[in-house]
């Protein structure tokens, strides 16, 4: 069965955009080094335009094949022209607002995020990326079987949490860490089941 991976950026204090949705102070600390692991460890986590900046659109993808979004995460590349964010994956955008997909590889999905997770869980292929938002993780929390979190030297103070939603200790394991010259920190943790 394929695993749920919630592989987020986020702040010290847990937000992973600002109130009015900013992600550049994350972006703010990458480095060289940092952005060579990415483009070898995780080059599908990277968006297609991403990709073919940093010379690696022609990377397989290693641990993912399907991306799943809400629609605020979504609307982020949407007002930059990226209707399609993530080519090289299989995207499910998950949306109660939108009516009509902006493109036609993006698939819109209005009902219930729990039912279609299993329902791609029961599939053949590599992991599936949720790569955003709060909100969704907090409705498919009991869905993630693994979080791969990147922790960036920066306090936000408010914005949108990496989970939203009603209190429910779920307990994970770390599996692994590395820390990085621009002061984040990547950590894998598997959840105990």
């Amino acid at each position: 069965m394929r695993k749920l991976s919630y592989f987020i950026g986020m702040s010290l204090d847990g937000f992973i955009a600002g109130p009015d949705d900013e992600v550049q102070f994350l972006m703010d600390h990458l480095s060289p080094a940092y952005l060579e692991y990415l483009k070898t460890e995780w080059p599908e986590t990277l968006a297609t335009a991403g990709r073919r900046h940093f010379g690696c659109d022609d990377a397989e993808n290693t641990h993912y094949d399907t991306v799943l979004m809400g629609r605020a995460t979504y609307g982020l590349g949407l007002k930059d022209g990226m209707v399609d964010p993530y080519a090289h994956l299989k995207t499910y955008v998950f949306s109660r607002s939108l009516a009509e997909s902006p493109h036609p590889a993006v698939e819109l999905v209005a009902g219930d995020p729990v039912a279609k997770v299993r329902e791609l869980k029961r599939q053949d292929g590599l992991g599936i990326w949720l790569c955003g938002g709060g909100n969704l993780a907090g409705q498919l929390a009991e869905e993630i079987d693994e979080l791969v979190i990147k922790t960036y030297p920066v306090l936000a103070g408010d914005g949108i949490r990496v989970v939203s939603g009603e209190f429910g200790p779920r307990p994970y394991e770390l599996t692994g860490s590395r820390s990085f010259d621009n002061g984040a920190v990547v950590s894998k943790y598997a959840r105990k089941r």
